[in-house]
């Protein structure tokens, strides 16, 4: 009898502890609206996004497409065809263009965000993948090829210098007050970190284990990098001035975004595995893990939106069930 009174106790405690785990997440993210995604098939990559429009535009790679959402009314308002695995996309505040990184052929196709027509391209060796814009410079900043982040004039979509790697370069951030790009190499084991005067790697900081270090976020004030590894999914937090590892926890597997937001202090991590994680700061260098919200298996593709408050997931198609762009809304 005893017996059985300890089994119901622990069923008990766990479906507390879930259910509280549950409610927590709730209070972190609350899901607004799930955006359908018409005939999309397959993988998809990143997202970009019109802040003053709330527009996101979301790189189907496996259908090649860009699919454009409009957050507001929840629907997609247009679909650009015939890219070549588009990876990268980003708004082009000043110009109102879409500019957009094709992982197939390296071509880099700029569109009017009105009009949705081709204006420019740039042609990269190939696999043309991550993209950053620097809104004050007004450059674009893409990783490609075998090893190599172009630097785009966004002015004359033209690109003005090369930086060489060792390796493809995954997710990378750029500090423009400090004039240096802190970069995810994993085919070579290490973060890099590019000098962007110089336009060439300056450092590295190389790691045995853990492996496969594919997002990347930044705490600018704070003087941290993030980085989430795949094998073993781990999260580390790094000095990004001497690349100290600060520190270091588990994290949902098979991540491939990864976010800070400065005002929560908080970070967010986006996994194939199907969870989003979110890790409170809550010293100089330390952080728990607050939350772990069940999402849809192989849903790692997100984008936080601190100024509108909102956090985006795609989610694959799967069997009858359409891919969609997910809408949450951030606590206040």
């Amino acid at each position: 009898m005893n017996y059985y009174r300890l089994i119901l106790s622990f069923v008990a405690l766990s479906c507390f502890s879930s259910c509280q785990a549950q409610e927590t997440g709730r209070q972190f993210l609350r899901l607004e609206k799930e955006i359908a995604l018409p005939n999309v098939k397959g993988r998809i990559d990143h997202i970009g996004i019109d802040i003053a429009g709330q527009v996101a535009y979301v790189a189907a790679l496996g259908n090649n497409t860009l699919e454009v959402v409009d957050l507001k009314k929840g629907v997609v308002i247009s679909t650009i065809k015939g890219l070549d695995e588009p990876q990268g996309v980003a708004y082009i505040t000043k110009h109102k263009e879409i500019f957009v990184a094709n992982g197939g052929t390296g071509e880099c196709d700029l569109y009017d965000a009105l009009t949705y027509k081709k204006i420019a391209s740039i042609n990269l060796s190939g696999d043309a993948d991550d993209v950053r814009y620097d809104e004050a410079a007004d450059k674009i900043y893409v990783g490609y090829g075998s090893g190599g982040i172009a630097v785009i004039d966004a002015a004359t979509n033209k690109m003005i210098s090369d930086i060489k790697l060792p390796a493809h370069p995954e997710s990378f951030q750029v500090d423009a007050r400090e004039g240096k790009i802190l970069i995810n190499l994993p085919d070579a084991g290490m973060i890099g970190v590019a000098d962007i005067k110089q336009g060439k790697l300056t450092d590295k900081w190389k790691k045995l284990l853990p492996r496969a270090n594919f997002p990347m976020a930044y705490d600018e004030a704070g003087h941290r990098i993030l980085v989430g590894y795949r094998f073993p999914a781990a999260l580390k937090v790094l000095d990004s001035r001497t690349g100290k590892e600060l520190f270091s926890s588990d994290m949902v597997s098979d991540a491939d975004d990864l976010y800070w937001d400065s005002q929560a202090k908080e970070i967010f991590v986006s996994g194939g595995g199907g969870s989003v994680n979110i890790f409170k700061q809550t010293g100089t260098d330390t952080y728990k893990l607050a939350a772990d919200i069940k999402t849809p298996k192989g849903a790692r593709t997100s984008l936080l939106v601190p100024e509108l408050r909102l956090f985006l997931l795609a989610t694959r198609a799967s069997g009858a069930d359409p891919a969609k762009l997910q809408v949450y809304k951030l606590k206040e």
